[in-house]
């Protein structure tokens, strides 16, 4: 009984070497796992590191947009900085015509009024007369000077572009819708009309 109760030393030995084996497996296979769980925590951090294409995508359409918002800007500033210019441009264009305008009538009327004085001191029709001339042939070489032209109305065919119908009646020497009569004359600049010709229209009816 004895015997069986105690075991034999090499037993005792193989035991433990099992006994050893058996922790250092268990070790090894703990040591493996968390190596596993180390690795997987790696792939996951690397996964995240890695950018999404959407939202590479995402920012390049936000710079896009960006860009096209500055060129907008620009091109804003650049058609108000026109605008600006243009208006100062036409504005000084209109005194530059308004001045020459005026610069030539102020002739006329610096003849008109020698005229006058002369008026109070003289009464000699004729000589009032002369310079009542003048001053007419000043007026229309002003007018030459600025290109300004009489529009042709009498005996001419009524036209509404450049003439304006105020009166009708008859004319025996002349064809209907024709001119025998200017009430106003009219004056053009190239092709543009300044003022309209008043006329008597032909009715032969």
């Amino acid at each position: 009984m004895e015997k069986d109760q105690q075991k034999n030393p090499e037993t005792v030995k193989a035991e433990g070497a099992e006994a050893a084996q058996a922790q250092t497996a268990a070790e090894e296979t703990a040591e493996q796992a968390k190596a596993a769980e180390a690795a997987q925590a790696d792939t996951k951090d690397e996964k995240a590191a890695e950018p999404d294409p959407r939202d590479e995508k995402i920012a390049q359409q936000e710079q896009q947009i960006a860009d096209l918002q500055n060129r907008l800007l620009r091109l804003q500033a650049d058609f108000d900085n026109f605008r600006k210019r243009n208006n100062e441009e036409r504005e000084r264009l209109g005194r530059y015509v308004t001045g020459q305008v005026a610069r030539e009538f102020l002739k006329v009327l610096d003849n008109f009024e020698r005229a006058e004085a002369s008026l109070e001191t003289s009464k000699d029709g004729a000589a009032i007369q002369k310079g009542m001339e003048m001053i007419h042939k000043q007026f229309e070489k002003a007018l030459q000077t600025l290109h300004i032209e009489e529009i042709p109305a009498e005996g001419k065919p009524f036209d509404p572009q450049i003439h304006e119908a105020v009166m009708q009646g008859s004319n025996p020497d002349l064809p209907d819708e024709s001119i025998d009569l200017v009430l106003e004359k009219g004056y053009k600049i190239g092709d543009d009309v300044i003022r309209h010709s008043k006329v008597r229209v032909v009715r032969n009816d």
